[in-house]
């Protein structure tokens, strides 16, 4: 069984741990198996990009990697 977290998609959550401490943004996805969260503009990486039909060039794109639940807390507002 899943466990159940206080946070949902849409909240306003702060990063108490890492890197980005002190970065509010929005709850952009919740993954309960990995017991992690998707914040907006925290934790950004860099991923390749191979050229396609729809992306001529290829290149690098910034992307937000997964915060684990208990670095986050959830923002009143």
């Amino acid at each position: 069984m899943a466990t159940k977290f206080k946070i949902k998609k849409g909240d306003q959550v702060m990063v108490i741990a890492g890197d980005d401490k002190g970065k509010t943004g929005e709850v952009l996805q919740v993954l309960p198996k990995k017991e992690a969260v998707i914040v907006a503009g925290c934790k950004m990486a860099k991923k390749a990009i191979k050229p396609s039909e729809q992306n001529k060039e290829g290149g690098f794109a910034n992307v937000e990697m997964p915060i684990h639940i208990s670095n986050v807390k959830k923002v009143e507002g």
